[in-house]
């Protein structure tokens, strides 16, 4: 039976505030076809349309969270196909949501579900996670984020030598270099990101998807202009309803309890 007959692909699970979406292709060491990207994108869209999720965590579970993409959606694609492609379409989906995405990586990362992994907002790697972007020995260049997104996080160095050379780093190698968060146990891998999602949950949603906004749109701005687009996204949260709230909690010395307007 085709494995597109055989149930779902990707899981979610609620834990509270935070959504959990699981890549689920054990066979395939969980690579990503169109089924998988549009499914995640499908999942963040509707948890970011649902006021009672406030973040998320994307994984592929304690063994591998992505061994890439599958070579057959990359197979006779030309320049004008690929840009135009669902593949693509996805992807930016993937990383351009508003909602706070925590990245639970382990095992293989490589390719696409690198791309992935380092287009999320934080990246809470296990000790046995590999990341990598191997597609410089396929006759190709990452083609969703992977000659950009190491740049951002680790410098140029580290990202010439994954785009030029498709050598992939451990976990351990990867945190010296600032390309993940945070480096714990497999068995506590899953945990550890919900926990870490939890406490952005706590925060107030419209100023956490504010600073999201911030960062995002600030990187490819100049830094003045990055500053004065900070303060037009603070100038509307001084008078919300959850910085009134969030005043008053420290002032009274209690928890804010935050309502998202």
């Amino acid at each position: 039976m085709p494995e597109e007959q055989q149930g779902p692909v990707v899981h979610q699970a609620r834990r509270g505030p935070v959504i959990l979406i699981t890549i689920d292709r054990p066979k395939a060491r969980n690579a990503l076809n169109l089924r998988v990207l549009t499914d995640i994108a499908a999942a963040l869209a509707a948890a970011e349309a649902d006021p009672d999720i406030r973040a998320a965590v994307l994984t592929g579970g304690a063994e591998v969270f992505s061994a890439g993409a599958d070579v057959d959606m990359l197979s006779g694609q030309t320049a004008a196909t690929y840009a135009a492609s669902p593949n693509a379409a996805a992807f930016a989906a993937i990383r351009d949501t508003g909602l706070p995405v925590v990245a639970a990586v382990s095992g293989y990362c490589l390719g696409g579900g690198c791309e992935i992994a380092l287009g999320c907002d934080l990246v809470v790697a296990s000790d046995t996670a590999v990341l990598g972007q191997p597609e410089i020995a396929l006759g190709i260049i990452p083609g969703a984020g992977g000659t950009q997104l190491w740049g951002r996080r680790a410098g140029r160095g580290p990202q010439a030598l994954a785009a030029l050379t498709g050598a992939s780093v451990d976990a351990f190698a990867a945190r010296r270099m600032g390309l993940v968060d945070r480096v714990v146990p497999a068995a506590a891998l899953v945990e550890t990101a919900v926990e870490i999602a939890a406490g952005i949950a706590a925060r107030a949603p419209l100023a956490v998807r504010a600073a999201k906004t911030a960062m995002r749109a600030g990187a490819d701005m100049p830094l003045t202009a990055a500053l004065d687009h900070e303060i037009a996204l603070l100038a509307p949260l001084l008078a919300s309803e959850d910085a009134a709230e969030g005043i008053a909690a420290f002032q009274d010395k209690r928890p804010a309890t935050f309502k998202g307007r």
